[in-house]
């Protein structure tokens, strides 16, 4: 005989937290939170999450990006305690953009916020963010620290100049005016979302700037002020890859319909690549020529292109790593490995360009032209064929 199934299991500490029992019901809304090393805060925004929304019908879900300090195992443990705390766990993926995404995607609540594990962003205000949906006359409301009663908190003043700047330069992407679209912490419908999600980068960190740049009609929207916190533990996500990566968003936004925004990205770092090569060049034949003399100068120069080409291509090969690549970086062996296939790619690519430019020179005498297609050919060629073999996903 199979024992029955008690209605509820052994009590659970939830219990003593929400009255009744509305956190059996459907949540309305989820609140998503991408972390990286965030172990530390994590109970401590579960907990203001508790105290902020009473007996709203909420969860949070974490997506972490396979945290070295343990706070996917952390959410986890808070979990067994609390079945509104959730975890989606991505291993071999990093990005807060499509950490954004794939939260929301986990989720079936009319209603979802995103906001930052670091406690830097006001709790408190989720109800009145909530409050503002609910009346059906907006779309999305934005947590902004620009309006009447928001504020930066401690920022520098270099920070606070830059913010603004980034906002003027979003502001000319979308279709929605936003006092603040650099904003992290945002609430919306999932109707909203769900219209937005076709054309979304998921490039960098600004997923709120994605969203409204994506909406095939320009989104209503309510701002409700908060000031920016100081962060409780851990460190700040923010790095000099941010403003590649807000770079990498506005020309997926302007040229993303035309060519795909990692072989822009690559051409830059190719664009790169040539100054580095001809510094290079110059550097080492000026060096030969100074301990060995003009005679034979034709092998110093062949030595000197060897290197500058050596140098130009790994140049490229981590620049591309660290900016290209950067939600599929390479390290340890696979960064070594990665080198050779780069280069190997890269050697074929030069016959290509050679080959390519000589043809039409010898067939049209144009030689700007010439050299432009061979420098095309082996873009596209080096861009596909390393995506292939250098930074191929892994299964």
């Amino acid at each position: 005989m199979i024992p029955s199934i008690p209605e509820r299991a052994a009590p659970v500490l939830v219990a003593d937290i929400v009255r009744g029992d509305s956190w059996q019901l459907p949540a309305e809304l989820t609140i998503i939170v991408p972390t990286f090393n965030e172990a530390r805060n994590v109970p401590l925004l579960v907990e203001a999450l508790r105290s902020a929304l009473g007996e709203t019908r909420w969860e949070v879900i974490f997506v972490d990006d396979n945290s070295r300090d343990g706070t996917a195992d952390r959410v986890r443990s808070l979990a067994l305690q609390d079945p509104r705390v959730r975890v989606v766990h991505r291993y071999d993926r990093r990005g807060l953009a499509s950490a954004c995404v794939e939260g929301i995607l986990a989720s079936s609540s009319p209603y979802v916020a995103v906001m930052d594990g670091d406690m830097q962003h006001d709790e408190t205000i989720l109800l009145d963010m909530l409050g503002r949906l609910r009346r059906g006359d907006v779309d999305l409301v934005v947590g902004s620290r620009y309006v009447a009663g928001g504020g930066m908190g401690d920022w520098t003043k270099r920070r606070i100049a830059m913010s603004r700047f980034a906002t003027l330069l979003a502001n000319t992407l979308t279709k929605t005016a936003i006092g603040d679209p650099m904003s992290g912490f945002f609430m919306l419908t999932r109707d909203a979302f769900m219209a937005s999600l076709p054309g979304l980068s998921s490039v960098g960190f600004k997923i709120l700037l994605d969203i409204a740049a994506s909406s095939p009609i320009p989104l209503r929207v309510a701002e409700v002020p908060f000031t920016f916190r100081t962060r409780q533990h851990g460190e700040s996500k923010l790095d000099g890859l941010v403003l590649w990566e807000y770079v990498q968003l506005l020309l997926d936004k302007t040229l993303g319909h035309l060519v795909p925004i990692r072989l822009v990205s690559f051409a830059l770092v190719g664009g790169s690549g040539v100054v580095v090569h001809f510094v290079v060049l110059t550097a080492v034949l000026e060096g030969l020529l100074a301990a060995f003399g003009a005679r034979g100068e034709s092998r110093w120069f062949a030595i000197a292109q060897a290197v500058a080409t050596l140098v130009a291509t790994s140049s490229n090969f981590f620049l591309n790593n660290i900016l290209t690549y950067s939600d599929q970086r390479l390290k340890g062996r696979r960064l070594a490995w990665g080198w050779v296939t780069f280069n190997l790619v890269c050697g074929v690519g030069l016959f290509a360009n050679v080959g390519i430019a000589r043809w039409l020179y010898q067939r049209h005498n144009y030689l700007i032209l010439s050299a432009l297609a061979g420098i095309a050919v082996t873009t596209v060629w080096n861009y596909s064929m390393s995506s292939i073999f250098t930074w191929r996903k892994r299964r």
